[in-house]
């Protein structure tokens, strides 16, 4: 499967994320960090494909998926944006991410390509399956043991801070719920995603 292998840091800072976005929250790049930014003024082309590539890059997706999602957002009720900022959040990688039981989405998404999730008891390998209000996200019982899983619970557990649609099981931190679907408001990063609706209405 392809995938963008160019270094985190130098991206993010082209796109202007920050690396604790993608859950890299040590990376820096030094790279020109001495030049002074003479770039002219992006044109509108250039913005609008600017926060499509932030999307596609945050979130791990390709083109043709991407264009998918934007099929779909736009035949769905609702805002156009809206509907792809909350098609892309409910991706199972992203969610395993938010609920804490990755670093990075490209983390979460190996862990589900390898089966060690359930949703709603089943096994789901599919790292851009959609999730639903009301869905249960759990780390299979054979994966519990391991040490990526392991580390997880206990008093040493690192603290996640959850967004408001999602929630841990207080007695099983390892099995997570879908409240409610996500809302423009649970972001944790800026984009402008009416931007993105103009590119692809051209």
């Amino acid at each position: 499967m392809a995938k963008n292998s160019q270094p985190i840091a130098k991206r993010c800072k082209a796109l202007g994320i920050s690396p604790a976005v993608m859950g890299y929250a040590r990376k820096t790049t030094t790279r020109n960090a001495d030049s002074k930014n003479f770039r002219k003024k992006q044109s509108e082309y250039g913005l609008q494909l600017k926060e499509k590539q932030k999307l596609k890059f945050i979130y791990g997706v390709l083109e043709k998926q991407f264009y998918g999602y934007y099929v779909e957002a736009a035949r769905r009720q609702g805002q156009t944006g809206t509907n792809l900022l909350q098609i892309l959040e409910c991706r199972l990688d992203n969610v395993v991410f938010r609920l804490g039981y990755a670093s990075t989405r490209r983390d979460a998404r190996q862990l589900v390509n390898h089966a060690h999730f359930t949703v709603n008891g089943k096994k789901v390998n599919i790292p851009s399956y959609q999730v639903k209000a009301g869905d249960v996200i759990e780390v299979r019982e054979r994966s519990r043991a391991s040490a990526k899983f392991a580390k997880l619970v206990g008093a040493d557990a690192p603290i996640v801070t959850l967004p408001g649609w999602l929630t841990r099981d207080d007695n099983n931190v390892l099995k997570g719920t879908v409240v409610r679907l996500p809302e423009r408001s649970d972001l944790d990063f800026e984009v402008a995603e009416h931007l993105v609706v103009e590119l692809y209405s051209k």
